[in-house]
């Protein structure tokens, strides 16, 4: 089995900065979600392999929110850190910043967490290394992973729990405020 060290948070922080182009843009005029979800994943994985020494996949994209519209001609950088780390799994802080580069305004435009799991050889997922964690700050992310991971574990449990009891017989009664129609002559 392979030995497994810690490595500090700030051995693995990445920062990718590209520029945006007409092509990025849609119908709106205005970054495409996808363009910036794509840079964010890169971003993940570009952070998550450095930590891990080896590949890694994404497993959970948590919380992503556009805040600002990104603009072509825009520079943006997607800021990413190792928050926390199991057995085989990290989650990944990211921070997304566009700057103008004519104003240089900068914009705070998303905040998200993924979690990314290492891969052997075999595809089978192997161990990472610990964290090792210097500032408060790094403390504050690692007890906010830990917290994410937990909410994540009960919200998998009851959403596995509501499909598996469908209560389709009390629909109407459930239903009634929602903003829907049941054309369904069984209920």
């Amino acid at each position: 089995m392979m030995q497994v060290n810690a490595r500090k948070v700030s051995e693995s922080q990445t920062i990718i900065t590209e520029l945006m182009i007409p092509a990025y843009a849609n119908f709106g005029g205005k970054i495409h979600g996808g363009i910036l979800l794509s840079l964010m994943d890169k971003v993940a994985y570009a952070c998550a392999s450095k930590h891990a020494g080896t590949y890694c996949v994404t497993v959970t994209v948590d919380r992503v929110e556009f805040l600002e519209p990104v603009e072509v001609g825009e520079l943006v950088s997607l800021k990413a850190s190792v928050n926390y780390v199991g057995r085989s799994s990290m989650i990944i802080g990211i921070r997304v910043e566009s700057q103008n580069v004519r104003t240089g305004i900068v914009k705070h435009t998303n905040s998200s967490f993924f979690t990314m799991v290492a891969k052997g050889d075999d595809d089978k997922p192997v161990a990472v290394p610990a964290l090792i964690l210097e500032t408060g700050e790094d403390i504050k992310r690692f007890i906010e992973g830990m917290r994410l991971k937990s909410i994540r574990d009960r919200v998998r449990a009851e959403m596995l729990d509501t499909r598996s009891v469908p209560d389709v017989r009390n629909a109407r009664e459930i239903l009634k405020n929602e903003r829907c129609i049941i054309n369904h002559s069984e209920v």
